[in-house]
């Protein structure tokens, strides 16, 4: 047992560090509240797991050059950080996120309760105590306010007493778990890891590929860290680190898998890192010289580019000659525009790898040639994506900038004025939602042009028919003649993607054969999105994000469009996207999709996605984890119903709406929603209480398929319903009929 001032005195004197494997702090303002919140009521708040080991043979955190026998935070970080940051006012040394987590809460001395803090609410009212101040200057001093107040002097000893109780929570002792031994290495102890920490962040196979590295080079993730924030900074291009570990262990391996570095020295592999930066930088200013792809949102099929740095890497950093250059960039955006490694991405990726190492970029060009039936063309169909996170937006952009575009009025080629060029809708979305025309068709990445911002705003709003006739320019960004009314959009949709296309094979055909000249270089130009006033669905979507990004939750890739890793198959373009949780490392991914007939919802579920078809529902759900988390909610009950083993309510529910979908082409949307905003449980209940059979149960009758209804799946989570309800739920299926009823009944 250790009392948690000891801890935090351990952590001052470099006692207690971080293993360098260990991701950094990623909890929420409210999961602050509840450690706080269960602390002060002396609630069990879990032990905390260590790795006692010489760090002169590991690679740590929160230390310049330890030596000697130090513990290791495995379990518990999270909470720790947090402690510390609010005890002592500061981060500890190995934190590695957003202090502001933990900065300004409150706690109020009448109510006992913990909050952040809020001028509204709090200014000038001195029974909200900062806690930070009352651990750092004692009771006394930040109880003063609270003495001479006509509201608070009256119990101003129950107040003092109960600041003295909070305060006090140094003195809480803490199960403190050691692992030792010269048994347990990296490899054991990562495994140990994973095993405790299955409710948090967990390692991903790249995190456990360089934890062995990081016992014998400690800078090997600091050097890739930064890295990736370099090429944020500079370039306006996000990488991941796994996406760079990928690239290094295809320079150092010729692999994909991750295990390949199991036997690779710290040494060669921090060789093979430098190479790895060197022929990435390389390849991003050929991406922009080349193709004009100068900034994040347009460099699509960066899992390909592994197959070019292990090129590279074969030819000592630098391609043979600048048509070997050009074979190899058309080899990418072939790539990238048929999703290459969208399904089977390590088995595709090591399958070239193998190919490229043999035969070079011409062997790869070769497969991906067979794979398309001896066609390596762009087709019109390529040009059918809607929105901006398609693979049709990047693909039009690149033809943009290579194919000599020029501004609609002034006729100069784009961005040799100002330097910056806006996203322009042909046809306005407010005029085509008014005609009526889909979601999907209002997005499709057809109806962009790039502009000017001078002449984004002096053409906002207005229908190409007003302006297009008189514009010389129009040919040169793709625009076919005549076909500028209202009626006439889904024709010109179709023409400009076959002009489209056929610009694209021009220039790829010139770059396969080598033709391009050398000193056609393109310079990077600024590209603002969303120059135009932003419509009500983006700025709800925006709003949610910056209220999310406000609760400490994750920022999300907007416009994201999600591919199955199985089958290749575009599942949505969803407006919102969180790959790794609304908190990185923890939870499943996210998706909100407001077109819900649009995207396939029912695989997105079964490939393990929270799907939320509304803004709102997202926001219930992420104000029910918050409840939960600060302990204002004292069950997760609603969204994750545990039964036994790996059944709940919610899964069942989803099984249930995905197989509905599949088996009856009947998609309950409604009650989708419902268990997003209140919960699996509380939307079930409210099914259930209702006065009269929903419009889903009567579908289901009438299809005889009463087992998807939610009244059967009720009856089988009898211990989460009141018995008035059950007896609602088996009333209702009798009265669909003896033989249907008893069906569900024993479904």
């Amino acid at each position: 047992m250790a009392k948690l001032s000891a801890i935090l005195d351990q952590i001052d004197g470099g006692t207690m560090l971080l293993p360098e494997f260990q991701r950094g702090y990623v909890w929420n303002r409210d999961q602050v509240r509840g450690l706080m919140r269960s602390l002060y009521r002396g609630y069990p708040v879990g032990a905390l797991l260590v790795w006692e080991t010489d760090t002169s043979e590991q690679a740590v955190r929160g230390a310049v050059g330890a030596r000697g026998t130090k513990s290791l935070l495995l379990d518990g970080q999270q909470r720790v950080t947090t402690l510390y940051g609010l005890i002592r006012g500061r981060p500890p040394a190995f934190f590695d996120g957003d202090a502001e987590a933990f900065s300004g809460l409150r706690f109020n001395v009448e109510t006992e309760s913990f909050e952040f803090y809020g001028p509204v609410k709090m200014k000038d009212d001195p029974r909200w105590i900062d806690v930070t101040a009352l651990f750092v200057d004692g009771p006394t001093a930040v109880a003063k306010d609270l003495h001479g107040h006509p509201d608070t002097a009256a119990r101003f000893f129950e107040y003092l007493d109960r600041l003295q109780t909070l305060r006090n929570v140094l003195d809480r002792e803490f199960y403190v778990d050691a692992i030792t031994g010269p048994d347990k290495t990296v490899d054991v102890v990562v495994d140990i890891f994973n095993r405790v920490n299955s409710g948090g962040t967990k390692l991903s196979k790249g995190d456990l590929a360089l934890a062995r590295i990081c016992s014998e080079w400690a800078d090997a993730r600091p050097m890739m860290r930064n890295n990736v924030e370099r090429w944020a900074a500079d370039r306006n291009v996000r990488f991941t680190p796994d996406w760079l570990l990928r690239n290094v262990n295809a320079v150092v391996t010729g692999r994909a898998s991750f295990s390949a570095l199991e036997d690779v020295s710290a040494g060669d592999f921090q060789d093979a890192l430098f190479k790895t930066l060197h022929n990435v930088d390389h390849l991003l200013d050929l991406f922009s010289s080349r193709l004009g792809l100068d900034h994040d949102r347009v460099l699509f099929g960066r899992a390909g580019i592994p197959v070019l740095t292990r090129l590279l890497h074969t030819r000592g950093g630098r391609f043979a000659d600048q048509a070997e250059a050009d074979r190899a960039l058309c080899w990418f955006v072939h790539a990238a525009v048929r999703g290459r490694y969208a399904a089977s991405g390590e088995t595709t990726l090591n399958r070239d790898l193998e190919t490229v190492d043999r035969d070079g970029i011409d062997g790869v060009i070769t497969s991906l040639r067979r794979i398309r039936k001896g066609r390596l063309t762009i087709d019109p169909q390529d040009f059918e994506g809607d929105g901006r996170g398609s693979r049709s937006y990047p693909l039009l952009y690149l033809v943009t900038r290579t194919g000599g575009a020029q501004d609609l009025l002034s006729g100069r080629p784009l961005g040799a004025d100002t330097g910056a060029i806006e996203v322009h809708e042909i046809f306005p979305r407010a005029l085509l939602a008014q005609a009526g025309y889909s979601r999907a068709e209002i997005n499709s990445v057809a109806n962009y042009a790039f502009v000017t911002p001078s002449t984004a705003t002096a053409l906002h709003g207005r229908e190409p028919r007003e302006y297009l006739p008189g514009v010389a320019a129009r040919d040169t960004q793709w625009i076919p003649d005549g076909l500028w009314r209202l009626q006439d959009y889904p024709k010109f949709l179709a023409a400009r993607r076959k002009l489209l296309a056929a610009a694209a094979n021009d220039f790829l055909g010139e770059l396969m054969a080598g033709a391009l000249p050398e000193s056609r270089v393109l310079v990077p130009v600024e590209v603002t999105e969303d120059a135009a006033p932003p419509d009500a669905r983006t700025a709800q979507v925006a709003a949610l994000v910056e209220e999310l990004a406000g609760l400490g939750y994750a920022r999300p890739l907007l416009d994201e469009e999600i591919t199955d890793a199985e089958t290749g198959k575009v599942l949505a373009v969803a407006e919102a996207f969180w790959p790794d949780g609304l908190q990185v490392g923890q939870g499943k991914p996210v998706v909100l999709e407001l077109d819900p007939e649009e995207a396939d919802l029912p695989r997105l579920t079964e490939l393990g996605c929270e799907v939320f078809t509304s803004a709102d529902a997202l926001l219930g759900y992420v104000q029910r984890l918050g409840e939960v988390a600060s302990g204002d909610r004292t069950s997760a009950a609603g969204f994750s119903e545990q039964t036994g083993g790996d059944d709940t309510l919610e899964t069942a529910l989803f099984v249930m709406m995905a197989r509905s979908k599949a088996e009856l082409q009947y998609d309950p949307v409604q009650l989708r929603e419902m268990v997003h905003a209140l919960g699996a449980l509380d939307a079930v209940r409210r099914i259930l209480n209702a006065p009269t059979p929903s419009d889903g149960f009567r579908r289901l009758w009438e299809e005889q398929r009463l087992e998807f209804s939610v009244e059967t799946i009720a009856l089988r989570f009898p211990a989460l319903f009141a018995p008035s309800e059950l007896a609602t739920a088996r009333q209702r299926l009798r009265d669909a009929g003896a033989a249907e009823g008893q069906r569900a009944l024993q479904d």
